[in-house]
């Protein structure tokens, strides 16, 4: 749960829509939306993947570090967007 809390901040951080973020890693939207929920399903290799396109340090931390982290996590998500749009910029094409 925690994994997946802190891809899905770095996301939003990132202003990275779940759709780029799959195609960056290389796997599914619907993937991603498991990871970022905390799916234990989900294939490490996945995770891991995802972990790294946004830039989460992996492997640092005690329990009172993780029970904290998941605190801030939990605070800073419901202060994000619940969504992250990119706007759509129609090419010119008229020469």
């Amino acid at each position: 749960m925690l994994l997946g809390q802190i891809i899905r901040r770095c996301r939003i951080e990132r202003k990275l829509t779940t759709k780029e973020l799959a195609e960056r890693t290389g796997v599914s939207r619907g993937l991603i939306q498991r990871i970022e929920r905390g799916d234990p399903g989900c294939a490490i290799g996945s995770v891991f993947e995802a972990a790294a396109v946004v830039g989460v340090p992996l492997f640092d931390a005690d329990q009172a570090t993780l029970s904290q982290a998941i605190s801030v996590n939990t605070t800073t998500l419901s202060l994000l967007p619940k969504s992250i749009r990119t706007p759509r910029i129609e090419a010119k094409d008229d020469f």
